[in-house]
């Protein structure tokens, strides 16, 4: 891991940790399996998947990681429905904007809430995924942030900094991703100081603490997610 907080597990995309022992990535069929084993000794237990079901499959360019993943616990824990008419309206082709978060959990509470009590029930690290590892772990890891105290500026450099990273990776990308391409800077810093903003303003309005706990989320999982964040003191 850098001082940034950026992670090298093999073959791994948009890696980066949270705080404590949680973590954030791409998706997990990137990793090798020396990617998983470097995770493993990193005390990484439990994988989050927050992938709709049409997302979680195998591409040709995949590595073969063997048995790699039996070591693991992989929770299913989508934080949409694509299907929702109100939602696929405001985010198509799929959530990409911060701008949308506020929908996201407005119409999906008890799915953000389902990531938190999969959190809290996690032996050991946990590493939450999406597709790119922008948005839906963007939105889950500014609310760990929020929950852990982080600044402002941290929050906001999180979320930049897991653009910068995805935005880079499309520089390479083949096949090309269906709906993104690699963004010059002048492109890219407007829409990463107004997406920053974005993702600040929605976690600080959500208030995270009492939406998880107005949503089913229970004081003691919160107490062991807090644990689970406040581990990055022993580090």
């Amino acid at each position: 891991m850098n001082a940034r907080g950026q992670i090298g597990w093999d073959g791994a995309v948009n890696a980066w940790l949270v705080a404590g022992s949680v973590y954030r990535m791409g998706r997990r069929e990137w990793l090798t399996e020396a990617g998983w084993k470097e995770a493993y000794s990193d005390g990484i237990r439990t994988i989050i998947d927050l992938r709709n079901p049409g997302e979680r499959q195998r591409r040709p360019t995949d590595p073969d990681v063997g048995e790699a993943l039996a070591a693991f616990d992989v929770v299913l824990a989508p934080t949409e429905d694509p299907e929702n008419p109100e939602f696929k309206a405001l985010c198509d082709p799929y959530l990409n904007d911060p701008a949308h978060y506020p929908a996201n959990a407005r119409l999906f509470p008890d799915r953000l809430a389902a990531v938190f009590k999969a959190v809290a029930a996690a032996p050991g690290g946990v590493v939450i995924h999406c597709s790119a590892g922008r948005d839906r772990s963007g939105m889950i890891a500014a609310m760990l942030q929020d929950l852990a105290g982080a600044s402002d500026s941290e929050i906001v450099a999180s979320y930049q900094a897991a653009m910068r990273s995805i935005n880079e990776r499309h520089r390479t990308m083949w096949p090309p991703h269906p709906h993104e391409r690699y963004l010059d800077e002048e492109t890219l810093s407007p829409l990463l100081e107004t997406r920053g903003a974005r993702v600040l303003d929605f976690v600080r309005q959500l208030r995270t603490r009492e939406f998880l706990l107005r949503n089913g989320v229970t004081e003691p999982e919160l107490e062991a997610v807090l644990a689970a964040l406040d581990a990055r003191v022993a580090l």
